[in-house]
């Protein structure tokens, strides 16, 4: 199976706990993950700060932060279970089921697009080619990532089983803040923690942030 299709089957099969890493909830109950709790909370309340433009929202699954985003949004997603429950939890949101890497909306639809925790599944070379999509369709990037601050490797494939029983083998990259700002030809850091980190590309209007 293609990689991608691999992912998309993943994250249907996993819609229904994907917000429990977050939450504390399901499998991860009980977590000890000192600092997280505070670092989302000054994250979502950056990402909830930020300029209020037309954005689109790559990657956005149950909508976990695109409900933190303020203007006209648009979420997309290849996944319909995470589209489902994005709807419900993002009522002023419009939702598309689509493909990242070929994107339905016209040249610079956008004046941002919100990549978060997108590409860090996305194996070289096609990372570039998903940046690529994205700038064409808005000129302003700001990516959230996971740090790779506590993470035993930067790189490498994982094992994953949901709560079904289903096995998936996935790849990850944690990210260094400096690594993300490269990893878009230049950047400026928003935050930078153990546990997450935002950049917002070189070309945007930093004036705004």
């Amino acid at each position: 199976m293609d990689y991608f299709e691999h992912m998309k089957e993943y994250y249907e099969r996993r819609a229904e706990e994907y917000n429990d890493a977050y939450l504390g909830t399901g499998a991860y109950s009980g977590r000890t993950w000192p600092g997280f709790e505070e670092e989302l909370a000054q994250v979502t309340a950056l990402i909830e700060g930020l300029p209020p433009v037309r954005r689109i929202d790559l990657g956005c699954g149950t909508g976990f932060m695109t409900l933190h985003l303020k203007g006209e949004v648009v979420g997309l997603d290849q996944s319909a279970a995470m589209l489902e429950i994005a709807r419900g939890r993002v009522l002023g949101a419009t939702f598309v089921q689509g493909d990242a890497f070929d994107l339905p909306f016209p040249d610079g639809a956008f004046d941002r697009a919100f990549v978060g925790n997108l590409l860090g599944v996305v194996p070289p070379p096609a990372r570039a080619a998903l940046l690529e999509e994205a700038r064409r369709v808005a000129s302003e990037l700001v990516v959230f990532e996971t740090s790779a601050a506590l993470a035993e490797k930067a790189e490498h494939w994982q094992e994953r089983t949901l709560s079904n029983g289903s096995y998936y083998e996935i790849y990850r990259r944690y990210f260094a803040a400096e690594d993300l700002a490269e990893e878009l030809g230049g950047g400026r850091v928003l935050f930078d923690g153990d546990h997450f980190v935002v950049v917002v590309s070189q070309e945007a209007d930093l004036g705004r942030f």
